[in-house]
């Protein structure tokens, strides 16, 4: 096999001295930038995780007294054999003395940088110290085989060479085995002499830092393959799993081989008549995925995966959004952090090239991340939302609604981002609910601002001295745009104030006091103060009282000369503290107090949003909101979960005008024009009113609309088109049409529109999906789409939402392939966040991930990813579930690893569906296998990817591992001709169905495995992505109820067994098990299965008994909690020493009783129930009942030990 070893270097640390072997070639290297160059510098950047088992525990007793560390002490480097470059570096024989200590030392010239691992900073006191592989080094030496100089683990060692005897090597081994404890003991002495000597001077290393994970191995795929050829399948596997191996080189080949394209399907002979297509949400194109993206693309890629394999006809595809604002603004800081020069300063088109050149520089980089993740999209038909076939359907959808009446403009008001000088959609703002009182940072000013506070002040009633009447507000600088104040008709307070007039006490302006019913009389002072131009329900309210309308807050944030000169051009919350002064002092002040509100804020800019009256662009929803409800309610739409369908009523019947103006630069402009007639006597007029607009798909068109209006020449007008651009969402609403060509009528559209699915985040289904539903059905006459599935957000292991200003966004190929945490820092520092945002999401970042992120691969990333229920409230997403779904890769790579052994060279399959078990256990596992088979299939139509994932998993873990494997096993050894075939066959079946099932999950993983079975025929598929999914219908004959039914009584036997092995901690020991069954139907299934309950309860020997006959049972037997037809004993004849086994018992019997008495005082306190949450509750209560339960195990071993004679002769342990 033609593979690169990498070597991971965690922070040093001792290994157990308990368990000092070494699995993998190991080189010395000492805290220096230099490693010898056989070994491949394409080093794994993952720093090290905490050892598990003995070393972790060693790695804890050991923090009193830590590891020195050693700066650069140069080693001797014994010949060592290298995999990549198929040569041995040899050192040479020059040793140097420090401190007393011998240390061998390495050549220069056998030493080169790697300047692709980032090395810790150890300690680089004046002492130099040894490090952990130095030791391990020292240890080793005396563990190699073979030559002197020739080092090498046990892992790969070979025996010496020469005819010895069996008798010299009996001799041999007995005399290893015999000293091997005198060996460790020197060893251990040698080592604590030089730690010993070393330890002064030397700092204590930080628990934080001694701690790390231990030495993982990477294997790279180093045969030279171009991009897109087949990968070499002809090396043997590696020794265990290891994702940069297993994903290498597949990706381009698929890509090659037109597997993605909906045109392939005409090759497979499993073809179905029927499409399937769906469009991948467009990520904005600012920066890289997130985990939130990488939910949609694994649920998205199974599902596309899976219908590709079912024989439909698949298209997918690509794109990327503009994202107009978020664009703009990392551009603009862009230009300003390089060439200090801020976008006003440029001409539009300057800027507009600055944008597309940053695009061509960073937009790839989604693509890249989407390839990484093995996302089988359609490249060919990759689409961008500012590409000039898109732009061209934006220009069309926009005029063909105006002309339909269902595009104006109109004066309305907008949220607006004074930071960006913007209006924003309601997607963008942020709303922060405040309990009280809270002081935040706003952009633009240097300190901070109080929110959440109610300000009452009073107005005087006209003409009626000592009368007036308290208003209270959180936005006091708002009074200055006051036209009135409203009161409830029902309100006593203040019916006499009914007609009344209140002097305004900074601009004279006489308020009405109107009566309306809509007024809450408990909030506040039951009075209402009216601001339509910075209000909603003020602005409706002023409409239906025909009030007017009076702007104070400027588009820059600031106040406008409407408040007076001593306002004029001030910041609107520095505005705020001088009204409130001014207030005091004319004695209309009466009070402020906390008060909980909504504060919304700009998610782009985190400036504090103002409702602003601007002239806008608006899109009349109501007739297009009730045709998207009616496509739900008639079922033409449906929505999974259904629970949405509630929501997606409610927001259709509340749903107002659309605001798609947007004061940008970025994005697609406006095609609509001012007309302006030069020389007209209203030209003055013209410049100060919104004036004539007229839209065209282009200005030619627009000119003649315009003339055609104003029944003058064209040359005689003056057209300016619109600066703005429009709303992103705008051009997104397009995606499932204009991506396929729309205007046009293309091949593409007739045959894949509308799409199939739609599937995405439910945080989007009324800002995206209810636009698409609503435009497509507008311009298209049909739906975009039948079917939407919709899953939660991603959250991080706490259950926050993801930001960039906690530190808990996380790039999936940062778990894809792993990075230290100072990689993930060094990523914070260099984005675009504030400073302080910096310094806290660093610091989450050091809570979250200490040691940071370990390497998972892509398939461990995608089926952790897709067993979250994704139809649920939240998935609250642990780096840790990707870790499982990692070693889950090991155990099914480790599954075919002992599936190909045993079939063997030669081997000859048989299609699964020609395959008939003979043997009750070749019943049970393909049983059991065709019901997974149906489960997926079933799950799968109800987008329960989850439930998939869950089937497949238990399957490959618990019924073929677990079971199966390890049942085949004897047959395997007996060489049974007859057996073995019928053995070989079902192994084959089940990997190569079993392999099938995954693929949706884990394309990389299963093709790498998949690819080595042995080919069933010439007509094999070439890849398993477009090999036949497996269907229940043709595996029907597999359906064997009655042995899966029988095999649970098995299993519940095994299961007793080992638990009762585990309670007396029978390693290795095979005792004589019993089986007391009186039921003949029952004791038959246990003498079917005899073989396999043998071997899978780890019983030297199994026995079956009709009944307990006189003295048939020896007096060292001891009961396992089995069930009520079955007794099962276990025979502990020589294995346990009663006496000592009791003693344990009473220990651990003890501490489970204090812990059972600490608890049911804490849950039978006075404040638990009120102080207690559920969850926590639930927890505490499980764990009572475990306590309860192994104090009754304990019990029960206890009785059976007195029962035992008091000294038996112990058997020792079988070796292994």
């Amino acid at each position: 096999m033609r593979a690169a070893l990498c070597l991971h270097f965690p922070v040093p640390q001792l290994l157990p001295r308990q368990s000092r072997r070494l699995e993998e070639p190991l080189l010395p290297f000492c805290n220096g930038s230099k490693l010898p160059s056989c070994i491949s510098h394409e080093t794994d950047r993952k720093p090290a995780r905490e050892r598990s088992g003995s070393a972790s525990r060693s790695a804890q007793k050991s923090r009193a007294s830590p590891s020195p560390f050693l700066q650069r002490v140069p080693l001797k480097v014994p010949p060592t054999h290298c995999a990549k470059t198929e040569k041995r570096a040899y050192g040479t024989a020059r040793q140097v003395a420090v401190r007393g200590v011998l240390r061998p030392t390495v050549p220069e010239n056998s030493m080169r940088p790697i300047p692709s691992m980032p090395l810790p900073q150890y300690n680089s006191g004046p002492v130099r110290h040894l490090c952990s592989l130095c030791r391990l080094f020292l240890w080793a030496e005396k563990r190699r085989w073979g030559a002197p100089g020739v080092w090498r683990s046990y892992s790969q060692a070979r025996k010496p060479e020469g005819n010895l005897t069996d008798l010299h090597s009996q001799a041999g081994k007995t005399h290893h085995l015999k000293n091997k404890a005198e060996k460790q003991k020197r060893q251990r002495e040698k080592l604590e002499a030089i730690e010993a000597g070393l330890l002064a001077g030397s700092k204590e290393q930080p628990p934080s830092q001694a701690r790390g994970r231990a030495l993982k191995s990477t294997v790279l795929y180093d045969i030279p393959t171009a991009a897109g050829e087949k990968k070499d399948t002809s090396a043997p596997l590696p020794a265990s799993y290891s994702p940069r191996y297993v994903e290498a080189a597949w990706y381009s080949w698929w890509v090659k081989e037109g597997f993605f394209k909906p045109e392939h399907q005409h090759l497979l002979p499993h073809r179905k008549p029927e499409t399937f297509s769906l469009s991948l949400p467009p990520p904005n194109v600012t920066g890289s995925l997130h985990l939130g993206h990488a939910l949609t693309v694994a649920l998205e890629d199974a599902l596309v995966r899976w219908k590709r394999m079912q024989g439909y006809k698949v298209l997918w595809v690509p794109g990327s959004d503009h994202a107009g604002i978020a664009t703009q603004a990392v551009v603009e800081r862009r230009i300003w952090k390089e060439r200090g020069v801020l976008r006003k300063e440029l001409k539009r088109e300057e800027f507009l090239q600055e944008v597309w050149n940053w695009k061509e520089e960073k937009g790839n980089e989604i693509f890249q991340q989407l390839k990484v993740m093995g996302a089988s999209l359609d490249w060919n038909r990759v689409c961008f939302t500012m590409d000039s076939g898109f732009s061209q359907a934006v220009t069309e959808a926009f005029v063909r609604l105006h002309e339909q009446g269902l595009v104006y403009r109109e004066r309305r008001l907008v949220n607006w981002s004074c930071a960006l000088r913007s209006a924003i959609s309601d997607v963008e703002v942020e709303n922060r609910q405040l309990k009280g009182r809270t002081e935040l940072s706003v952009p633009g000013l240097q300190g901070k601002v109080p929110f959440g506070v109610l300000v009452t002040f009073a107005y005087k009633v006209e003409g009626e001295d000592g009368e007036e009447l308290p208003v209270a507000t959180t936005r006091p600088e708002t009074m200055l745009g006051d036209v009135a104040v409203a009161v409830h008709p029902d309100d006593p307070r203040y019916r006499h104030l009914h007609g009344k007039r209140l002097c305004h006490p900074f601009t004279g302006r006489l308020l009405p006091v109107l009566t309306d019913p809509f007024v809450e009389q408990e909030m506040g002072t039951g009075a209402v103060k009216v601001t339509p131009a910075h209000s909603h329900a003020d602005y409706e309210l002023a409409q239906r009282h025909s009030l007017p309308f009076i702007s104070v807050i400027a588009e820059d944030g600031t106040m406008t000369a409407d408040c007076g000169d001593w306002l004029q051009g001030l910041h609107r919350f520095l505005a705020r503290e001088k009204v409130l002064s001014a207030l005091k002092e004319r004695g209309l002040h009466r009070g402020a107090k906390e008060h909980p509100m909504v504060l919304p804020l700009c998610s782009r800019s985190g400036d504090v949003i103002e409702t602003l009256l601007k002239n806008q662009w608006f899109v009349r929803c109501e007739e297009m909101a009730r045709g998207a409800l009616e496509a739900v309610e008639s079922g033409f739409l449906k929505l999974t979960p259904k629970f949405h369908e509630k929501n997606w009523r409610t927001w259709l019947l509340n749903t107002s005008d659309w605001c798609i103006s947007r004061q940008l630069w970025w994005g697609h402009q406006i095609p609509a024009y001012r007309v302006m007639v030069p020389g007209s006597p209203d030209v003055a007029e013209q410049e100060e009113s919104d004036g004539l607009w007229v839209v065209g798909r282009t200005e030619a068109e627009a000119r003649g609309k315009a003339a055609g209006m104003l029944g003058k020449p064209e040359m005689d007008l003056e057209l300016v088109r619109d600066a703005d651009v429009l709303d992103t969402w705008f051009s997104s609403g397009l995606f499932p049409f204009a991506a396929l060509g729309w205007p046009h009528k293309t091949e593409d559209l007739q045959q894949f529109y509308p799409n199939s699915l739609l599937e995405t985040g439910s945080d989007l289904l009324f800002f995206w999906v209810a636009r698409m539903v609503m435009l497509g059905k507008q311009l298209t006459g049909e739906l975009p789409f039948s079917q939407v599935s919709l899953h939660s957000m991603v959250r991080d292991a706490h259950g926050r939402k993801m930001s960039k200003s906690l530190g808990n966004v996380i790039n999936p190929l940062d778990v894809i392939y792993g990075a230290p945490l100072q990689v993930l820092q060094e990523k914070l520092q260099n984005s675009n966040l504030d400073p302080r945002e910096v310094a806290i999401a660093m610091e989450g970042q050091q809570r979250d991930f200490p040691q940071g992120i370990p390497e998972c691969g892509t398939d461990a990333l995608r089926f952790a990813l897709c067993s979250y229920s994704a139809q649920g409230d939240g998935i609250n997403l642990d780096v840790a579930a990707v870790e499982s779904a990692s070693r889950f890769c090991n155990k099914v790579w480790n599954a075919l690893k002992f599936t190909l052994g045993a079939l063997g060279e030669g081997f000859t399959p048989v299609e699964p569906e020609k395959v008939f078990p003979s043997s009750p256990m070749e019943r049970w596992i393909l049983s059991r296998l065709y019901h997974t088979v149906e489960d997926c299939a079933r799950r799968f139509e109800g987008y329960e990817l989850h439930s998939v994932a869950s089937s497949v998993h238990l399957f490959w873990l618990h019924d073929f591992c677990d079971n199966y494997l390890e049942s085949v096993k004897p047959i395997l050894r007996s060489g049974d001709p007859s057996r073995l075939l019928s053995t070989r066959q079902t192994l084959h079946s089940c990997a190569d169905v079993a392999l099938r099932l995954l693929s949706p999950f884990m394309p990389f993983l299963t093709e790498e495995l998949w690819q080595r079975l042995p080919r069933i025929g010439s007509q094999s598929p070439p890849s398993i992505c477009v090999a036949r999914y497996p269907s229940a219908e043709q595996l029907a004959h597999w359906r064997h109820p009655d042995e899966e039914a029988n095999f649970l009584l098995v299993q519940e036997v095994v299961r007793a067994v080992r638990a009762l092995r585990a309670t007396y901690q029978l390693t290795k020991a095979r005792p004589t098990v019993y089986l007391v069954c009186p039921e003949a139907v029952r004791r038959g299934v246990y003498e079917t299965y005899r073989e396999s309950l043998q071997t899978l309860s780890l019983a030297g020997t199994l026995k079956l008994l009709s009944g307990i006959e006189g003295a048939e049972l020896p007096a060292s037997c001891v009961a396992a909690k089995g069930h009520e037809h079955t007794a099962i004993y276990v025979d502990l004849q020589g294995l346990v020493d009663p006496q000592k086994e009791l003693l344990k018992f009473a220990s651990r019997q003890k501490k489970l009783e204090r812990q059972l008495a600490d608890l049911t005082v804490r849950v039978q306190g006075a404040r638990y129930q009120e102080q207690v949450s559920p969850k926590a509750k639930l927890d505490h209560q499980q764990k009572i009942s475990l306590l309860h339960s192994e104090l009754d195990q304990i019990e029960r071993a206890k009785s059976a030990l007195r029962k035992m004679p008091v000294r038996q002769e112990l058997s020792p342990e079988p070796p292994e």
